[in-house]
C-alpha cells in the first residue's frame, strides 16, 4: 500500500471506530497528511487503552517506534512531546466530537487547544477556503508549531494564550479541546443562530487532567440546548475551572445528570433538583428549551 492508499484506509478505520456520518469529514481524514504536523520520525506511538490506563495507575505507559509514515495511519496516539506527556490525540474521538460540530463549507469555527494543528488542518478542508477556522494553544512550542505547520492554510489563523480569554468573535462552531467546569459566557454570546460548541465538561482528577463528559451545545435564539456526547478524560483547560462547580460536577458523573441535561440555563434563578452543575452566570439543566 501507498501511503495515499493507507490515508483513505485509515480513514475508513476512523468511520466504523466512531461512526461517523459526515463524508466530508472522513474525505479530509484521507486527505490531511498526519506526519506533516508530528515533527520528523522516528515517532513513537501508543494505544489509546494502555494511556489511560497509566493515568489512573500513574504508571509509565510502553511505547513502540516506527520509521514508516504509513504506520501512523491507525487509531493511535502519537507522542508530541514526552516529556510533557502531550500526544497528538486519539483519532476516533477527536473525529466523533468533530462530526457532532456538523462543519460545512463557508462558516467560522473556532479551535480551542489547536496542539500542533493537525486536527485544525481537517476543520480547514471542510469549510474551505469560503470558512475561516480561529485556532488558539496555550503552550508556546505547540502554538509556533501549529502556526508554522497551517501556515499552508491562508483561512486559518493560530492566536498564543489563553483560548478562554480569547474571543474569536462571532463563530458558527466552536470545537474546546481542553476539559472546563462549565462553557464560558463569552463562548455562548460569540456563537451564531443554530450555532454547535462541543466541548468537555469534566471534573479534576489530578491538577492536570480531568474526567467527564463531551457534549455538544446548540443556540436557539437565547435559549441553548445540550446534550451529552461521549465519555471523556482529557488534559484541563485551568483558566475555564470553577473550584465552587467541581464538586457539582463529581456528583452529576457518579449520579448520571450529565445524561439528563437538556439544556444550558443563563436566567437568574435558585438552585432547584434540575440543576446538574448550578452557576449563578451559566447551570447546566434538565430543563428542556420551550
Amino acid at each position: 500500500m501507498n501511503i495515499e492508499d493507507c490515508r483513505r484506509f485509515y480513514a475508513e478505520e476512523i468511520r466504523f471506530a466512531a461512526n461517523v456520518h459526515s463524508p466530508a469529514l472522513l474525505e479530509a481524514f484521507a486527505r490531511v497528511p498526519r506526519e506533516d504536523f508530528l515533527g520528523p520520525g522516528p515517532w513513537e506511538i501508543a494505544s489509546p487503552d494502555l494511556k489511560a490506563l497509566s493515568s489512573l495507575t500513574k504508571t509509565q505507559v510502553s511505547y513502540t517506534s516506527v520509521h514508516d509514515p504509513r504506520q501512523l495511519y491507525h487509531n493511535v496516539l502519537i507522542v508530541l512531546d514526552k516529556t510533557g506527556d502531550l500526544n497528538n490525540g486519539q483519532p476516533s474521538a477527536l473525529a466523533r466530537w468533530m462530526d457532532a460540530l456538523d462543519l460545512k463549507p463557508g462558516i467560522r469555527a473556532y479551535h480551542l487547544g489547536c496542539g500542533v494543528g493537525y486536527y485544525t488542518a481537517i476543520i480547514a478542508e471542510i469549510v474551505g477556503p469560503g470558512g475561516t477556522v480561529a485556532a488558539s494553544e496555550v503552550h508556546p512550542e505547540l502554538a509556533a508549531r501549529a502556526k508554522q505547520n497551517l501556515s499552508r492554510y491562508p483561512n486559518v489563523s493560530v492566536f498564543f494564550g489563553d483560548g478562554a480569554t480569547f474571543d474569536p468573535g462571532t463563530c458558527d462552531v466552536m470545537f474546546i479541546n481542553a476539559g472546563v467546569t462549565h462553557p464560558m459566557p463569552l463562548w455562548l454570546d460569540r456563537l451564531s443562530e443554530g450555532g454547535h460548541l462541543v466541548l468537555p465538561l469534566t471534573a479534576a482528577s489530578t491538577s492536570t487532567l480531568g474526567v467527564g463528559v463531551m457534549a455538544r451545545i446548540t443556540r436557539h435564539g437565547n435559549a441553548f440546548s445540550a446534550q451529552a456526547l461521549t465519555p471523556v478524560g482529557i488534559y484541563s483547560c485551568t483558566s475555564a475551572r470553577d473550584a465552587q462547580r467541581e464538586p457539582l460536577l463529581k456528583a452529576a458523573l457518579m449520579g448520571g445528570g450529565f445524561m439528563k441535561m437538556k439544556s444550558v440555563r443563563r436566567d437568574a434563578h435558585e438552585k432547584s433538583d434540575t440543576c446538574v452543575v448550578h452557576g449563578a452566570d451559566v447551570c447546566l439543566s434538565t430543563v428542556e428549551i420551550s
